[in-house]
């Protein structure tokens, strides 16, 4: 590319990059990130705010335009060589004089980028970079940067976060009836609103649909130079309908007209290299039956289920579950589902053993509270846990009869306590 050309391109990039408008905090320990000598590399979904935590990091760092140099990869005016990274670290050195920081957004789109990040790294430059494929991240930091690294996985906000967006505040140990009744309709939107950040500032939901076929296309069909577009894209929208079950391939090819198996399993795993699914695995001290066995979806961001699945009001059970699920990833839980003669959503594993059971159900009543408790307590005594965590959208004043080692809690109250600190 034309130099001029380039340099313009950058200083563009660079001037949008330097804003602090609508730049929310997360519940991420920056510090950790901005004092370490390491490759710092933030992986996650499409609009989950990668650039802005880049931003965040820019800002607490206290750098001048001087001081670092920031290209985004996904840059249509572009052609993603390896070489454009040593263009760029030689134009910010005869524009400022002195070796930047490097901020590079969207890594992956520029072919060997790990071996010129390496080698930068071994001069003793500072390195943030961002990445929208699991697959290509991971497979890239196991050749070159080994032990050279810190890794953030990001995604969507949090219930927290989203609160701090809105500028809520509420004090967890002085919650009055008022401010329990406001948190409760806080979730309840968020539950139908998600946690991409842009969705949130423009209030539209219909964002999530572009964000679906953005993630799909560029993703996935462009990426692996697919030709079966409406095949792949009713697997995605068979799970956005089907978040939190389990899922078997014969079904998959009946729904998408998809007749090789091997191809199948190629859509799963660009649907989860794209961070749009997850796929759990039933626990098993076999790690071959954990493989063989039927694994439950869910997905990033809850918003792709109340926007291309079907029912909301039915799949609000589902969504809690699936929101639970990601807030458990945040985490950084080692996360199986557990199935035996009763059910239980989630077993947490930390070394060798199942630390934690919980289980998820949107309104627990006199129908369903029996069922819920008894995949817990099957839990507790199979793998000798003390206390198993019932988690529900049911208000708090709800009375049923005490089973013994099972805590119920508020979904919301849940995401904002340090529950995490008993796994």
């Amino acid at each position: 590319m034309n130099k001029d050309r380039l340099k313009e391109i950058m200083l563009d990039q660079k001037e949008a990059f330097n804003s602090t408008k609508h730049l929310i905090r997360r519940n991420i320990p920056l510090e950790k990130y901005t004092k370490t000598n390491q490759v710092v590399i933030i992986s996650g979904i499409r609009r989950c705010g990668k650039s802005s935590l880049l931003r965040l990091i820019k800002e607490d760092m206290k750098l001048e335009a001087s001081d670092f140099c920031y290209f985004n990869f996904d840059d249509e005016r572009i052609l993603a060589e390896v070489s454009i990274l040593e263009e760029l670290f030689n134009l910010h050195i005869e524009l400022y004089g002195k070796e930047p920081i490097l901020f590079f957004d969207e890594i992956q789109n520029v072919d060997n980028w790990e071996k010129f990040i390496n080698r930068k790294y071994e001069q003793g430059v500072k390195i943030f970079v961002t990445g929208s494929n699991a697959k290509l991240l991971s497979s890239e930091i196991s050749t070159s940067l080994t032990g050279r690294n810190k890794l953030i996985e990001l995604f969507p906000f949090s219930f927290s976060e989203y609160l701090l967006f809105h500028e809520r505040k509420y004090d967890m140990d002085r919650l009055t009836s008022k401010s329990k009744a406001l948190l409760q309709k806080d979730f309840n939107t968020y539950m139908q609103m998600g946690g991409f950040p842009l969705v949130l500032k423009e209030n539209d939901t219909e964002l999530v649909n572009g964000y679906f076929q953005d993630i799909l296309y560029r993703d996935i069909i462009s990426r692996y130079r697919l030709t079966q577009v409406n095949e792949i894209k009713q697997i995605g929208l068979y799970f956005a309908s089907n978040i939190g079950k389990l899922f078997s391939y014969s079904t998959l090819q009946n729904i998408s007209g998809v007749k090789s198996l091997s191809s199948i399993k190629d859509y799963l795993s660009y649907y989860e290299h794209s961070y749009l699914f997850f796929y759990l695995k039933k626990f098993d001290y076999s790690v071959k039956k954990q493989i063989m066995n039927s694994k439950k979806v869910y997905t990033a961001d809850h918003a792709f289920v109340t926007r291309l699945g079907f029912n909301f009001s039915e799949n609000k059970g589902r969504i809690l579950e699936n929101i639970v699920y990601i807030e458990l990833l945040r985490r950084g839980c080692e996360v199986y589902y557990y199935s035996g003669n009763n059910e239980c959503d989630f077993l947490i594993k930390k070394g060798l053993n199942i630390v934690q059971a919980i289980q998820v159900v949107d309104q627990l009543d006199k129908t369903n509270y029996e069922r819920e408790y008894r995949g817990l307590q099957e839990v507790m005594q199979t793998y000798q846990i003390p206390q198993g965590i019932l988690i529900t959208n049911s208000t708090e004043t709800a009375v049923f009869p005490e089973n013994k080692g099972v805590e119920r809690v508020s979904v919301w109250k849940w995401l904002l306590s340090e529950y995490g600190s008993l796994l």
